[in-house]
């Protein structure tokens, strides 16, 4: 038999070496530590990526979740390497990897990353008090009508709603895993037709010729697989329903939101893709080629366009975008129109990373001939789910050159889309909205909010009695009826059911929860 001995020895010798070696590697990978304080390495550090957010703004249990997912992206991992579950095993996560998201050697000292650490333990507060409402919501709705369809998808998960104009009724989508579903209800809302289709869909335009509908894949939750697609369909002759055509603009990163218009006035239409993404996304404005095809311009390689809206901003006689982005580096970006297909980038409003931002519309709310800004922020599903203050709806007021104000906001917990109406015709401008993620022990009312518009940005807000018998998602706005005012259609999504939800709801809207409901103007 062979003495053991000596192999072990071996062995021993050959691990201390091993040590030795990875020792000194890391030492030559990882950055000399710095002399500055830990709320100076901070705000260094963190506004790399974003608005640096303040400790007291969340408190300790939630820095316990945020620190980590901060660190991994300045390569400061538990046990010193980089964990393979950061990164999907779909196409995802090689998207993820080849960006360098998250970097294999540390980009700091570990030494200051501690200090990081402990500034926000130490000054981020114990608890923080969720806000209270001062004024009661007024229950009723005079110059609407709730009507709830007899068809709906459940559980409900409710993607897209649009309303169809000349009293074609409704359209939404229904996304379930590998079962996404088109469905058009009738103006009595009534099932027209249903049709099946391989992924989940977002979003409904329709010109004089095509339909476009945007999907995003199998599902909407997040991904940086470049799995989304424009996808063109046609009405059947003589027949209910759509055909597919054709893949007009594929692999998008995770889109979520499209606007269209002609950028560079060619007479053909542009398409402007919010690709939300994930860890990684961007904003781009695809060219119509006038033939049936997209060149693609890209605006801005980050994550997080979720809102765009096509206007000349300044007057020029060239239409301009105005994209509201989210995930991190949160703001509304002006991109002005130079001609000849370019675009110069203004930022115009910054907002913190835990805003959440959601919507932007443009109208003139003073009538002082300027587009301002309205913009909802809400959004609460990643690693912060606590109300907060700072939710609601703003109204920044314009100069006319391109600066913007806040002048109003109205607090609501969780909102996710407002839009802009005269509502009851009376000449000035009102506000529906809705929330995902309102306070539904205190305050389940939230979900939907009407803001009535009393003059100079004064609004009084009402609910409806049956506003919690979905959770709603999505919205739209228009003429259902054809008789010239504004009705609304809301989409419940009920796979999210409320954090320790007590109340019930959740199981009511699992076996009972519409699809969607129609807030039908009575005005005329």
């Amino acid at each position: 038999m062979r003495p053991l001995l000596p192999v072990l020895i071996f062995f021993s010798l050959l691990a201390a070496c091993t040590t030795k070696k990875q020792n000194e590697q890391k030492q030559l990978q990882e950055p000399p530590a710095s002399q500055l304080a830990g709320k100076e390495l901070a705000i260094a550090h963190c506004s790399r990526c974003h608005t640096f957010v303040s400790p007291e703004l969340l408190p300790k249990t939630a820095w316990q979740d945020v620190l980590p997912a901060m660190g991994h992206r300045m390569g400061m991992y538990a046990g010193g390497v980089r964990p393979d579950s950061l990164f999907d095993a779909n196409k995802g996560g090689d998207v993820i990897k080849a960006a360098g998201i998250y970097p294999e050697s540390p980009v700091m000292a570990k030494a200051d990353w501690d200090k990081i650490q402990k500034y926000f333990m130490d000054n981020a507060p114990d608890s923080i008090a969720p806000p209270v409402r001062k004024t009661k919501i007024r229950m009723g709705l005079k110059h609407f009508k709730f009507r709830e369809p007899a068809f709906a998808n459940r559980p409900a998960l409710t993607t897209l709603v649009k309303i169809l104009p000349d009293k074609q009724g409704i359209v939404f989508g229904d996304a379930k895993g590998r079962r996404n579903v088109l469905t058009f209800l009738n103006k009595d809302l009534s099932e027209s037709y249903s049709m099946p289709l391989e992924s989940t869909p977002v979003h409904f335009y329709e010109n004089d010729k095509t339909l476009f509908l945007t999907t995003t894949g199998r599902g909407v939750f997040p991904t940086d697989a470049p799995a989304g697609a424009l996808q063109r369909l046609s009405k059947t002759a003589g027949k209910l329903g759509y055909k597919p055509l054709d893949t007009a603009i594929p692999n998008l990163l995770r889109p979520v939101f499209m606007v269209y218009g002609d950028l560079n006035q060619d007479g053909h239409e542009d398409v402007v893709a919010c690709e939300y993404g994930n860890e990684t996304g961007q904003l781009s404005w695809y060219l119509n080629n006038g033939r049936g095809g997209y060149e693609k311009r890209t605006l801005r390689e980050k994550p997080g366009a979720i809102s765009a809206v096509i206007k000349d901003a300044n007057k020029d006689g060239k239409p301009d975008i105005y994209v509201l982005m989210a995930q991190g580096d949160e703001g509304v970006f002006l991109y002005e129109n130079q001609g000849s297909g370019k675009f110069l980038e203004k930022r115009l409003l910054t907002f913190l990373p835990l805003n959440g931002s959601q919507h932007i519309e443009l109208a003139d709310f003073n009538k002082d001939g300027f587009d301002d800004i309205i913009y909802v922020c809400g959004d609460n599903a990643d690693k912060t789910p606590m109300l907060k203050s700072y939710h609601g709806i703003y109204v920044y007021l314009s100069d006319g050159k391109s600066n913007f104000k806040q002048a109003y906001f109205y607090q609501l917990n969780g909102a996710y889309k407002a839009i802009v109406r005269d509502y009851d015709l009376d000449g000035d401008l009102d506000i529906a909205a809705i929330s995902f993620f309102p306070d539904y022990l205190r305050y389940p009312e939230e979900s939907f909010i009407y803001l009535n518009n009393k003059g100079n940005l004064k609004f009084d807000d009402y609910s409806f009695p049956e506003d919690s018998k979905g959770r709603w998602i999505v919205m739209d706005a228009g003429d259902m009826d054809a008789d010239g005012d504004t009705d609304v259609v809301l989409g419940s999504f009920v796979y999210l059911l409320p954090r320790g939800d007590t109340t019930g709801l959740g199981e009511k809207w699992l076996t009972s929860g519409p699809s969607v409901i129609v807030l039908e103007n009575t005005v005329r």
